[in-house]
């Protein structure tokens, strides 16, 4: 399985669309969805800061590790 973006999880509890979170982090909501499905290949550390900042939240709330 290896990465697991729980992006959904954390955007339900905080009651954030993917349309505001877009607006709020500055990427377009095509890569927010790329990234919320988990089929995104690299996320650049200043992203996911700037996601974390917004949702209010640590990087291993959103990223997990499965192992296969």
């Amino acid at each position: 399985m290896g990465i697991i973006v729980n992006l959904d999880v954390m955007m339900a509890k905080r009651k954030m669309s993917v349309t505001e979170l877009s607006e709020k982090v500055g990427i377009t909501m095509a890569n927010l969805s790329i990234l919320k499905t988990g089929k995104a290949k690299a996320i650049r550390f200043s992203t996911l800061e700037k996601i974390c900042e917004v949702l209010e939240c640590q990087p291993g709330d959103i990223l997990d590790y499965e192992r296969e």
